[in-house]
């Protein structure tokens, strides 16, 4: 069976997101991909792997939520990428952000043994996974209120997300929450919790993605 390469879309992340991959990222994007399609003939990492669909929704939609940060690669961040999965988004933002520390948490212990393997074949030093509960973990000293930026990118009801990811944003940290559909009733459910976790919203940006027109949102979160 012939190896299907991801496409470069070079223009389209030019056009999209003002930013494009230079050739050493686009082949780890590209060897991501690979690993990802072998991990999934005995784990359940993702449905998404048509190569066109992978670069739209997990490449592609991982680095619209740091789109603000791609233009400074060069300045050191300290990362966490809560019930990551497979390593999705934070595998392809630490790729397109090389000089940032990334910790990938979740609590199954069978992906995050898939994603030590493909941290070393993909050289990315600069990424650690960590088996836990996000609720656990961020009341751990070493965790707790360490991070510049944490990203969750789960399906969870708003007020687990926020509860989860908040506690681990130091003072000028800032939290994303991945949402496809963004409700006025979780925009009120929001309103209603953000004082409870002494928290603001900085911003919402709602966006189509490229190929397949289909509506995200983004929620930027920081601690008050």
């Amino acid at each position: 069976m012939n190896q299907v390469i991801l496409p470069s879309m070079n223009e389209l992340w030019q056009k999209t997101l003002g930013w494009q991959p230079n050739f050493t990222q686009q082949e780890l994007f590209n060897q991501f991909y690979q690993q990802i399609l072998i991990g999934n003939q005995q784990l359940n990492l993702t449905r998404i792997t048509e190569v066109t669909d992978f670069w739209e929704k997990h490449l592609w939609d991982s680095l619209q939520g740091i789109r603000p940060l791609l233009n400074t690669p060069e300045v050191s961040r300290k990362i966490m990428d809560i019930g990551t999965g497979a390593g999705i988004p934070g595998i392809p933002i630490a790729i397109s952000l090389p000089s940032s520390q990334v910790v990938l948490l979740d609590s199954t212990h069978k992906k995050l043994k898939f994603l030590d393997q493909l941290i070393l074949d993909l050289n990315l030093p600069q990424v650690t996974t960590l088996l836990g509960r996000a609720e656990q973990v961020n009341n751990q000293v070493n965790h707790r209120q360490q991070y510049d930026v944490v990203t969750i990118r789960a399906v969870a009801k708003i007020e687990m997300c926020v509860k989860y990811s908040l506690p681990f944003l130091n003072s000028d940290g800032v939290a994303i929450l991945y949402r496809g559909n963004w409700t006025e009733e979780e925009a009120e459910q929001l309103d209603q919790i953000l004082p409870k976790y002494k928290s603001k919203i900085v911003d919402i940006t709602s966006f189509t993605t490229p190929i397949t027109n289909s509506q995200r949102h983004c929620i930027y979160l920081q601690r008050s």
